[in-house]
């Protein structure tokens, strides 16, 4: 994206009429970088009308939507492990089953549906029968946050309504036609697998998070010009896994937002 286009964009910012949404992509651990750009947003008193997350993105978004801000999500996410959000399943359909992400979110939300945020939301999810993008925007938000964020071969696919749900990022990583569909704008995308190359992997659980990447980036790829800013840091000295690395992956998200919402 242009300079100039870059000024363009916050122009509209102060004491502006257009609707704005903000669309908050998948990539695992990575998702910390999110809390970053929420900081820089409310620095600078930008409201948010309308916000969707798909995977870990809708964990983060469904948070700030239901009014934590920043810093308190941060300290959610620096007393985090992935023992904490998944357990060994003895399911033939994946590794590891997500409900006690559900439960976190509820113990820090309490038991909510998603059409009683304070900001309009939407989480993201695949059904796995029909490959279709499902926009889910009403119902139990821990088990719509759930299913979003579970990674085909690593999560138990999540029944809901119906459907069997997987990671919304099979079908639209950073969820551009949510916020849209809702009514934005302007556009607000934070993507977190953009970079070009990755880290050696070092278990299974890796390898099936960069097999999982590859697969859905190019789709992103093709849908950067419906973005008025794509705010895509460069994270490849990073990896998808180790909770260690969540101070960094913030400050990473605050530097790279500061960039363009100045």
């Amino acid at each position: 994206m242009s300079a100039s286009r870059k000024k363009l964009l916050f122009r509209w910012f102060p004491g502006r009429k257009k609707k704005i949404g903000l669309a908050l992509g998948g990539g695992a651990v990575l998702g910390a970088v999110h809390i970053g750009v929420l900081r820089v947003i409310e620095e600078k008193n930008i409201r948010i009308d309308f916000i969707a997350g798909t995977s870990i993105g809708a964990f983060i978004a469904a948070l700030y939507a239901f009014g934590k801000r920043s810093d308190e999500i941060e300290e959610i996410a620096k007393t985090l492990k992935w023992l904490d959000i998944s357990e060994v399943s003895l399911s033939r359909f994946g590794l590891l089953s997500n409900e006690k992400m559900g439960a976190l979110l509820e113990k820090n939300l309490g038991k909510k549906k998603i059409e009683e945020a304070d900001i309009p939301l939407r989480v993201i999810a695949t059904d796995i029968t029909t490959g279709e993008k499902c926009i889910i925007g009403k119902g139990d938000l821990a088990t719509a946050v759930r299913a979003s964020a579970c990674i085909p071969g690593i999560f138990i696919p999540v029944e809901r309504e119906g459907k069997v749900l997987v990671d919304g990022g099979v079908v639209e990583n950073v969820p551009v036609s949510a916020v849209r569909q809702m009514g934005a704008q302007r556009i607000i995308g934070v993507e977190l697998l953009a970079h070009d190359a990755t880290k050696k992997p070092e278990n299974i659980l890796e390898v099936l998070l960069n097999t999982f990447e590859f697969m859905i980036s190019n789709v992103t790829r093709s849908q950067e010009k419906q973005f008025d800013l794509l705010i895509r840091p460069k994270l490849s000295d990073f990896d998808k896994v180790h909770t260690r690395q969540v101070e960094e992956l913030i400050a990473t998200g605050y530097r790279e937002a500061k960039k363009w919402l100045t």
